[in-house]
C-alpha cells in the first residue's frame, strides 16, 4: 500500500511539472535583471527584444515594502528575476585541478568545499567558471561562493515580488576575459500566475474517482513484475552457468593461467607501497594505508597537502586522486593530517 501511494504521489508529480512546463511554454516566462548598488537599493528593467524599454526603471531598497506601480506589479508577477549580485557579498577563489578531471569538477569541488570556503557543503551556494587550460596538465577556474543565510533576504524578496524563479548572478574578478557571469544559485519559486501550487491539489480531486481502478492496474503491475523478475534471474543463471561451462572447456584457462591474468590486472600491494614512497616527498609521513580491490587510501602528516594530490596525479599508478576527509591540524602535530584516497592503475613498467 505505501509503494502505491508513492507511485501515486510520483505520477501526481510528474503530471504537474509536465502541465507546468506547458504553461510555461504557452505563457514565458518576462526576464527581468535586478542589479544592487553599492548603497544597497536594487534598480530593475523590463527590456522588449522588439521595442526596447517597456516600462521605466524601478529602483527600491531590500527590506523595505518597494512603492511599484500596478503595470510593474504585474510584470513581476510569474517572472524570472536575475539578480546581480556585489563583489563584496561573494568570496572568489581560484582554483586548478588535473585536466583528467574535467568533467568531475563539480563533485570534487563539493567535496573540497569546507576547505576552499568558511562553510560547509550544506551551507554553501557557489558557481564556476569555464575551465580554462593551465601548466602542467591542469585546468584553472574561479570559485564564487557564499552562505545560504546570505542570499536567504534575496529569495525572500523575489517571493514577496511574486517571481516564478530567482537565479543569483556576479560577475567574475577579470570579467573582461569571461563569457558571461558566474550563476552562484537558481531556484523555482511558482508557476506562471501561481500555477504550480494549486496543480497538485486540482489532479488529486480530479483523479479522486479513478482511485480504485488505478490500484487494480498497480496490483497487476506488482503481479507480473514479480514474475517477470524470476523469469529474468531464472534465465540470467542459466546464462552464467553456461558462460562457465564454456570457460572451463577454454584452451588455456587452467588455474595457473587464470592465477597469473589476476596478477597483471590486479593491484600489487607491495608495488602500491613502493609507488607511494617513490611519490610523497620526505617531508611526508604516512601513519595508515589501506588497499581495497582498486582503491587505496593513505592517512598521515604532510607540510603541504594539497601538493601530494598533483604529485599522485603524476604517477602512472594512481588516478583519481582526492581528499576523502577534512584535512586538520593540531597544536602537537609537526604538519597537517591530510586524508587522500586515489584509483590504485596496475602497473609494471617496461620489464617482465
Amino acid at each position: 500500500m505505501a509503494e502505491a501511494k508513492e507511485l501515486f504521489a510520483f505520477w501526481i508529480d510528474a503530471v504537474a511539472a509536465a502541465l507546468r512546463m506547458a504553461a510555461a511554454r504557452a505563457m514565458p516566462q518576462r526576464r527581468i535583471p535586478l542589479k544592487q548598488s553599492e548603497a544597497g537599493d536594487f534598480t530593475a528593467r523590463v527590456v522588449s527584444k522588439k521595442k526596447g524599454a517597456a516600462l521605466p526603471q524601478a529602483t527600491f531598497r531590500l527590506g523595505q515594502a518597494p512603492a511599484l506601480t500596478e503595470e510593474w506589479r504585474a510584470a513581476l508577477r510569474g517572472s524570472r528575476l536575475e539578480i546581480h549580485m556585489r563583489a563584496d557579498q561573494v568570496l572568489f577563489r581560484t582554483i586548478d585541478f588535473p585536466k583528467q578531471a574535467t568533467d568531475f569538477l563539480d563533485g570534487m569541488v563539493r567535496a573540497q568545499i569546507d576547505r576552499l570556503t568558511p562553510w560547509t557543503a550544506d551551507n554553501a551556494v557557489y558557481g564556476l567558471t569555464a575551465p580554462v587550460p593551465a601548466a602542467n596538465e591542469r585546468v584553472a577556474l574561479t570559485l564564487a561562493a557564499t552562505s545560504r543565510q546570505a542570499i536567504q533576504p534575496l529569495l525572500d524578496l523575489a517571493t514577496d515580488l511574486g517571481a516564478a524563479s530567482v537565479e543569483g548572478l556576479i560577475e567574475p574578478p577579470d570579467a573582461e576575459n569571461a563569457a558571461r557571469p558566474i550563476r552562484i544559485f537558481e531556484q523555482k519559486l511558482s508557476g506562471p500566475a501561481g500555477l504550480s501550487t494549486d496543480m497538485p491539489r486540482l489532479l488529486r480531486l480530479t483523479l479522486l474517482g479513478a482511485g480504485v481502478t488505478t490500484a487494480v492496474m498497480l496490483a497487476v503491475s506488482t503481479y507480473l513484475g514479480g514474475a517477470y523478475d524470476d523469469q529474468r534471474q531464472e534465465l540470467q543463471q542459466r546464462v552464467s552457468q553456461r558462460r562457465a561451462a564454456l570457460h572451463i572447456d577454454r584452451p588455456g584457462s587452467s588455474a595457473t593461467t587464470l592465477l597469473a591474468k589476476r596478477k597483471q590486472t590486479s593491484p600489487s600491494s607491495v608495488m602500491v607501497l613502493e609507488a607511494i614512497s617513490r611519490v610523497l616527498p620526505d617531508t611526508t609521513y604516512v601513519t595508515e594505508l589501506r588497499i581495497d580491490t582498486d582503491k587505496m587510501q593513505i592517512v598521515g602528516l604532510t607540510r603541504n597537502a594539497p601538493s601530494l594530490i598533483r604529485l599522485l596525479e603524476q604517477s602512472p599508478q594512481f588516478s583519481r586522486a582526492t581528499f576523502f576527509a577534512p584535512t586538520t591540524r593540531d597544536q602537537n602535530d609537526p604538519g597537517e593530517r591530510f586524508h587522500i584516497e586515489a584509483h590504485v592503475i596496475p602497473y609494471f613498467g617496461t620489464g617482465s
